[in-house]
């Protein structure tokens, strides 16, 4: 069990200070997001909107985020990472705990909208910062420990969330919300300052290739949208069918859904690890996760034994684990050709367009065809995913662009 362990604090070694410390702020950041999940029933049972609207001003949350991780990387490119973190940070604090005393329909599409410009403004500096404070050979692992930090951030936030709003009301939130965003942003001006962060991989491109050009780049960003969607259903539709179809408590859909982020926290960094050390490449690597995320749908029509909800997650979880660091690590790979903020904002958009119309399509398919044709449906999307993977690795191998 020691040499078990010994090996597993192996996996976490010879990252930078500065990838720990992008980490922590990362983790503060998330957690302090706490908002977002309570966000429907905030409108639904504190402002008294429709679904209709509720639904419309959720639209607005998903515009925002393509909005901000689009400008994000303009302003990278042009003022550089550090300066959009701190900015977006402490912008997103303060509209975070203005948000509260906005209780109008319209305000609130607007408002909405411009705390998730602000907030996803972080997401592309961050993945440029993470790139430049990593070694090249630790790349993959440093997106898999940022990884880690998110899914550290979701689980711990809704817990926190649900105490704050019980002790001091959505309005407590608010201003939660906002003042760990502040901290994070005072950890961040503290430690990541370019007169004391050690910068590793510093990328000067003199003419750097547009990301609107990169033809391999375009395939890759398409295949990331469709892998968004289905994996986005185990969020959505997913648990409506662990109630519907199999009768599962909340505490059972709970329990479920947390296994999963428990088995990335234990067995993502190694396998990630293991797998850099391979002979595959990050294509294979994500044809690989594509393919272990859509048989995890196809599968729960085989039986109605519930166990093999069980076994779907477990395929999920790994397709994931597989799929995003590798395909992160692609993404910054290939940005070192062009305008690194550019590039990686495109990468941010596919998820964030993948939010906007993966729910709802999710939902509507459930709604027209029921919950055996919608799996028989996300799976050939997922199908669709994998054979564009297959291109992106021919077209790789015909232009000799490794």
């Amino acid at each position: 069990m020691k040499k078990l362990f010994n090996n597993y604090l192996d996996t976490f070694r010879g990252l930078s200070k500065e990838v720990w410390w992008l980490a922590l702020i990362t983790l503060i950041n998330r957690a302090g997001t706490m908002v977002i999940p309570f966000l429907s029933l905030y409108l639904t049972e504190d402002l008294k909107f429709t679904l209709s609207n509720v639904g419309t001003i959720m639209m607005c949350f998903g515009l925002g985020s393509v909005a901000g991780s689009w400008l994000g990387g303009k302003l990278t490119d042009t003022i550089g990472y550090y300066k959009v973190m701190v900015r977006s940070l402490v912008s997103t604090g303060v509209l975070f705990i203005a948000l509260q005393f906005l209780n109008t329909f319209y305000a609130l599409c607007f408002g909405i909208f411009l705390v998730m410009l602000v907030a996803d403004m972080f997401r592309p500096a961050m993945f440029v910062a993470l790139s430049a404070y990593s070694k090249p050979e630790n790349k993959t692992r440093s997106v898999t420990l940022i990884r880690l930090a998110i899914n550290l951030g979701f689980s711990a936030g809704p817990a926190v969330g649900g105490i704050i709003i019980t002790t001091l009301g959505y309005s407590g939130l608010f201003w939660v919300d906002g003042i760990t965003c502040i901290l994070a942003t005072g950890v961040l001006f503290m430690v990541l300052n370019p007169k004391k962060a050690t910068v590793l991989d510093d990328i000067v491109v003199k003419n750097p290739d547009s990301a609107y050009k990169d033809k391999a780049f375009s395939i890759f960003l398409v295949a990331m949208f469709l892998f968004g969607v289905i994996f986005l259903q185990y969020f959505s539709t997913m648990p409506i069918y662990y109630r519907e179809a199999h009768a599962l408590t909340e505490l059972d859909i709970g329990l479920l859904l947390g296994a999963n982020g428990f088995i990335i926290f234990l067995l993502e960094m190694p396998l990630i690890k293991w797998l850099e050390n391979s002979r595959f490449s990050k294509t294979e690597l994500m044809l690989t996760g594509a393919v272990l995320t859509a048989s995890s749908f196809i599968i729960l029509n085989i039986t109605t034994w519930s166990g093999i909800l069980i076994i779907g997650m477990f395929l999920m979880t790994i397709g994931e684990m597989i799929a995003f660091p590798f395909s992160n690590a692609f993404a910054m790979e290939r940005a070192k050709k062009g305008n690194q903020g550019e590039y990686m904002a495109l990468y941010s958009i596919a998820f964030s367009m993948a939010h906007i119309f993966g729910h709802k399509a999710g939902m509507q398919m459930v709604d027209g065809w029921g919950f055996d044709n919608t799996w028989y449906m996300i799976t050939v999307i997922g199908g669709f995913c994998a054979l564009l993977l297959l291109i992106l690795k021919s077209y790789l191998k015909l232009k000799k662009d490794y």
